[in-house]
Formats: C-alpha cells, sequence, structure tokens
C-alpha cells in the first residue's frame, strides 16, 4: 500500500494539531481558524472562539480520537470527521463527533466551519 493521499496527510497533521492545542490550552485555538465571511480576517473569529472556548465548564480535558476520515471538496478544501472521547475534570468519560472544513489560506490550512455534537445516549 502507497503512501496515504495527500488530503488525508493534511487532515491527520489538523486534526492531531488541533486536539493537542485544546488538550494543553484551549487559549490557543483562535490561530488555526479564519472566517470566510470577515474576507479572511482571523482576528474577529480568533476573538469569538476564544470566548466561545473560555467559557466552556472545566478545566481540564482530554480527547482520545477513536476514528477520522478525510475527503478532499471539489473546491480544494478538506472535509475531515473525527470519532472520539473525551474526559472532562471528574466528569464522567463522552463520546463525541466533530467535523471541519479545512481550506488553505495564506500558506496554512485553517478551519473555515466545524460542527461539534456530544454522542449522548440515554444520560
Amino acid at each position: 500500500m502507497g503512501d496515504k493521499p495527500i488530503w488525508e496527510q493534511i487532515g491527520s497533521s489538523f486534526v492531531q494539531h488541533y486536539y493537542q492545542l485544546f488538550d494543553a490550552d484551549r487559549t490557543q485555538l483562535g490561530a488555526i481558524y479564519v472566517s470566510i465571511y470577515t474576507k479572511g480576517d482571523s482576528n474577529s473569529r480568533a476573538k469569538q472562539l476564544l470566548l466561545k472556548n473560555s467559557l466552556l465548564p472545566f478545566q481540564k480535558i482530554q480527547h482520545s480520537i477513536t476514528a477520522q476520515d478525510h475527503q478532499p471538496t471539489p473546491d480544494s478544501c478538506i472535509l475531515s470527521m473525527v470519532v472520539g472521547q473525551l474526559k472532562a475534570d471528574d466528569y464522567q468519560v463522552l463520546g463525541f463527533h466533530q467535523s471541519f472544513l479545512l481550506k488553505s489560506f495564506q500558506g496554512a490550512w485553517v478551519c473555515t466551519n466545524e460542527v461539534f455534537r456530544l454522542a449522548l445516549h440515554n444520560v
């Protein structure tokens, strides 16, 4: 079997980087987001995300990735889908699903959109 396609390499690298940042210091996540709605002004998007992340009701978190899939899109973006578990503070382990839309912007791959969902079943 040959090397992974480039979109899988980029997607996997992004996912690894994202969750390492989130687990270590989520205030650093703003740097990997850019808003396509503000003509690339990553500052306003980063500020929104930093505020959102600072309001999360836990101090520490650890993600464990179960599976990830990456696909190229017709407009040269990458759609990354992640399934895993997270452990926040002393709460029970919860499953989650997260999707990212990655775009090459000014020489770096950044997240333009994401969707996050806890996998809650009979909780």
